[in-house]
């Protein structure tokens, strides 16, 4: 329940399918994502996580079923589409970055396009985020200054800026050298200890163990199992998720 003593979920996924061609990407899914929760996607490879994510903003149609945003059936397209999208925040596995931009610059586009903030204040909000996320230091630069991880911490600031209900994290550190994810990790493992709701696709497990609510195993388009983190990591209740654990926990 949050402060105000809503209980309905943030989102609901009803009988969701989606198809690319003869393939059946997301056979009906049913979901809900409540305030607050921090949820973790895992699962192998085209087993539908990405796409998942993907329908919550509307960047992937679906073909059947419902999702509902925040009590809205969410809009095919024009303004409704517009205000969903500046509602629901989306990091990407590489880092969408504007290249002829600054930093800042990046972080200022949406509340000053989309929100019609005043530029004085979008960037004194600009600032104070890129603070929180480490790299207000690297204001004035381009992204190509920048490593991997610290441009998809702009990233993250830049999906805050727009102050959203909600965050997709769609793979964010599978793109990124190794040395990089931690720092990446934490923010979000920040965010999340702020009670920002989020959805993150990842394999990184370690992080799915430390700051998910709930972790949801999706394979062949499917929801397989989905529990708390203890109960998942030690005690999975299907074979399909026993055998995922058993290869990648052992290396």
């Amino acid at each position: 329940m949050t402060e105000n003593g809503d209980v309905t979920p943030l989102v609901q996924m009803e009988n969701v399918n989606k198809h690319f061609g003869a393939l059946h990407v997301l056979k009906d899914i049913n979901l809900t994502v409540s305030r607050g929760e921090v949820l973790v996607v895992i699962g192998p490879s085209g087993g539908g996580k990405s796409t998942l994510c993907r329908t919550i903003n509307r960047l992937e149609t679906i073909d059947g079923g419902k999702i509902v945003f925040d009590g809205q059936v969410l809009p095919e397209e024009g303004k409704g589409l517009a205000r969903l999208r500046s509602e629901v925040g989306m990091v990407f596995q590489s880092f969408n970055l504007f290249a002829h931009k600054t930093i800042r610059e990046n972080v200022t586009l949406g509340p000053t396009k989309v929100r019609r903030q005043a530029r004085a204040a979008a960037d004194t909000r600009a600032m104070e985020l890129l603070e929180r996320v480490g790299i207000a230091a690297q204001a004035d630069k381009y992204p190509a200054q920048l490593s991997g991880g610290q441009q998809q911490r702009v990233a993250i600031a830049r999906a805050l800026a727009m102050d959203p209900k909600m965050i997709l994290f769609d793979e964010p550190t599978s793109a990124l050298d190794p040395e990089m994810v931690q720092e990446v990790l934490d923010v979000m493992i920040g965010l999340a200890r702020d009670g920002m709701t989020m959805m993150v696709v990842t394999h990184e497990m370690g992080f799915a163990r430390r700051a998910a609510n709930r972790v949801v195993f999706m394979a062949d388009g499917q929801i397989v199992e989905e529990n708390t983190p203890d109960e998942f990591f030690t005690n999975a209740q299907t074979e399909r998720a026993r055998d995922f654990l058993s290869k990648i926990l052992t290396h």
